[in-house]
């Protein structure tokens, strides 16, 4: 229940901080203000959420996790890294903000080099995970890691091949 109770406050901050977000928005010289991070307001590219030092944005096309990837790059940045269960619930609460529901989502974490050996694909250090239970399995050769995986919502691997959603962040 106090999970339940701090995913809806922080899905009401970004509610009230955030302008609606076309999920496709183009990376314009916009700003947005959006919600508070651990430091302070954060002015992101229209389109974009802010938390912390970066900048996140939910794209609702399915795609490869590397399509995903190469589309993140594309767009400045790379698949989410997720560093605190904070920044998780600030990420879930910007998808249930923007779609109502809780999709399968890719993230940036990956163990294709080798097994067990969890990367994020923006090269930053792989400490904070919220795997779901008995996760990761590899299960179907499974090195890509999702988000809003069974009852609690974590993450799971699944196979890179299989077509998600994904969240892009990048850096102010």
């Amino acid at each position: 229940m106090k999970m339940l109770t701090v995913s809806l406050l922080v899905c009401a901050m970004m509610a009230w901080t955030t302008a609606a977000a076309v999920p496709e928005a183009e990376t314009g010289e916009g700003t947005e203000l959006s919600i508070q991070g651990g430091n302070s307001h954060v002015a992101c590219p229209t389109g974009w959420t802010g938390y912390n030092d970066r900048c996140f944005i939910y794209i609702p096309t399915e795609m490869t996790w590397a399509d995903a990837e190469k589309n993140c790059q594309d767009r400045g940045g790379n698949l989410a890294s997720v560093h605190s269960f904070e920044e998780h619930q600030a990420i879930q609460g910007m998808i249930l903000i923007l779609t109502q529901a809780y999709p399968l989502t890719w993230l940036g974490g990956y163990d294709a080099a080798q097994e067990g050996a969890w990367f994020w694909s923006d090269g930053t250090r792989f400490q904070f995970n919220f795997w779901d239970q008995g996760q990761p399995d590899n299960r179907a050769n499974a090195h890509c890691m999702l988000m809003n995986f069974g009852d609690q919502k974590k993450y799971d691997d699944q196979p890179c091949s299989f077509t998600k959603p994904f969240v892009c962040a990048r850096k102010l």
